[in-house]
């Protein structure tokens, strides 16, 4: 069945049923607004998705692509030290699109909203010439935890995987598919379908209270790194040596492909993993690993790795690829 062959109002209702709800929501969804309680600041992040930009069809199931729309926003969240809330979501659509496709990406939505208890709480379908998902988080934070908040000095951490999304999106370009690639393989491509950034890790290390910065790494670990260190003023200095995990998870699938290794680990992004600093003298928090350190005052935001300086990009940018 087609999504042309029911009503707007019947779709909206079959969706309704399978996403989750705030049970505390002053309002809840159905209603012109839904209305939320927040104990602190709100937080407000909006992402957007676009079939052959950002997914294809062919590459995945309508639930990867729900659980991916909701993870990088939960991810987003998080970044900044709030905690994920509630999630709106606006859907573009073809008349011919499968009914079924739409309960599906319902079905991930739901899969990435659980183990955090987010609600989807509003949202929108349209007709559109291809499929487009825009997706905004609602996060309640106290303290937030920014960018510009690097300290000269400070260790440079991580909590996440690095290259596994690219390989994996470089897999599916070299025409590997998920149900039929060796079994490393398949993990590598289902990297980049459903992303699994580590929302707990990062909320507990939060709540310990010592991290200096935080962010999320979408667009590339030099890029979202240099930002971290231009709005904080400071240079980031990458050791090679803390990547040897990350070599190696991604080591067959780059000899195959005839790939550099360190482009996908320091340039690829969409794993939407943590990015943090805090002072040596303290704890570590767990799941995080050293991958650098803080350099001197620098307004450029200079990044190294071992003393050499990344002068390209160094990561994913929408309109310069």
């Amino acid at each position: 069945m087609l999504i042309s062959d029911i009503s707007e109002d019947a779709l909206i209702a079959e969706v309704t049923a399978i996403l989750p709800r705030r049970a505390d929501a002053i309002v809840p969804t159905g209603d012109d607004c839904a209305v939320l309680a927040f104990t602190g600041n709100t937080a407000v992040s909006t992402d957007l998705l676009v079939e052959g930009t950002h997914f294809r069809c062919d590459w995945g199931e309508g639930k990867d692509i729900g659980f991916r729309a909701a993870m990088q926003n939960l991810a987003d969240a998080v970044a900044i030290g709030a905690q994920p809330i509630s999630l709106v979501i606006g859907l573009g659509l073809p008349r011919d699109t499968k009914k079924d496709w739409v309960l599906d990406f319902a079905q991930g939505v739901k899969e990435a909203c659980a183990p955090l208890g987010v609600g989807v709480d509003g949202g929108d379908f349209v007709a559109a010439d291809k499929i487009v998902v825009s997706v905004t988080v609602l996060g309640d934070v106290h303290q937030p935890i920014l960018r510009s908040g690097a300290r000269p000095g400070d260790l440079v951490i991580h909590s996440g995987k690095l290259g596994c999304a690219r390989a994996g999106y470089e897999l599916l370009q070299a025409g590997y598919r998920r149900s039929t690639a060796e079994k490393e393989f398949s993990v590598l491509i289902t990297d980049f379908l459903r992303p699994t950034p580590p929302l707990q890790t990062a909320l507990a290390a939060v709540k310990e209270g010592n991290l200096h910065a935080l962010m999320d790494v979408s667009d590339g670990l030099v890029m979202d790194g240099r930002r971290l260190a231009r709005a904080s003023g400071v240079s980031i200095n990458l050791h090679n040596d803390a990547f040897g995990a990350a070599f190696r998870r991604i080591a067959k699938a780059a000899g195959r492909l005839g790939a550099r290794r360190a482009e996908w680990i320091f340039t690829g992004g969409e794993d939407h993993g943590f990015l943090a600093t805090i002072s040596p003298d303290a704890p570590l928090p767990a799941g995080f690993i050293p991958i650098g350190k803080i350099g001197s005052a620098d307004p450029h935001g200079r990044v190294y790795l071992d003393g050499k300086e990344f002068i390209t990009a160094g990561g994913w940018d929408h309109f310069h690829q």
